[in-house]
């Protein structure tokens, strides 16, 4: 029998986009205020949600996992910097296991976990997970509700 087959979108979910902002310059933040996830480079930045990397590593034992993430479109580094993120902090689990696109409603699984309904995910043909949401505030409620 099969494992089901669960996407994890990366930032707000995996990476701490935030902390990608804090290592910015006030010039950098300034010339692209509003846009931040178009400064190039920003994806290389930031640290994996503590937590996040053994709720992935407890969830790969009984599922088959994958990053379903969007790469901003006006940003030249953004997917390469995805990429690196992946190989530098989650190689083990998500090796060649990464999917960048800006419609996650075309990708065939049984759960999305995400934070935003933004670029597909709210139509995701599975189900998704809106982390953030009064049902799954945070990875502890969506452990529990998938390792029940």
């Amino acid at each position: 029998m099969s494992k089901k087959t669960i996407f994890f979108d990366m930032d707000g979910v995996l990476v701490n986009f935030e902390s990608g902002i804090e290592r910015l310059s006030d010039e950098v933040k300034e010339q692209y205020k509003g846009r931040l996830d178009e400064v190039p480079g920003i994806f290389a930045l930031m640290d994996p949600i503590p937590g996040a990397r053994e709720a992935v590593r407890l969830l790969a034992k009984h599922y088959d996992v994958y990053i379903l993430s969007t790469s901003p479109w006006n940003n030249p580094t953004a997917a390469s910097d995805k990429i690196e993120w992946v190989k530098k902090h989650m190689n083990e689990i998500f090796h060649k296991r990464v999917i960048l696109t800006h419609h996650k409603e075309l990708c065939q699984g049984d759960y999305l976990i995400d934070d935003r309904s933004k670029n597909g995910a709210s139509e995701f043909k599975g189900e998704w997970i809106h982390l953030g949401s009064k049902e799954f505030p945070d990875m502890d409620a969506v452990l529990s509700y998938l390792l029940m």
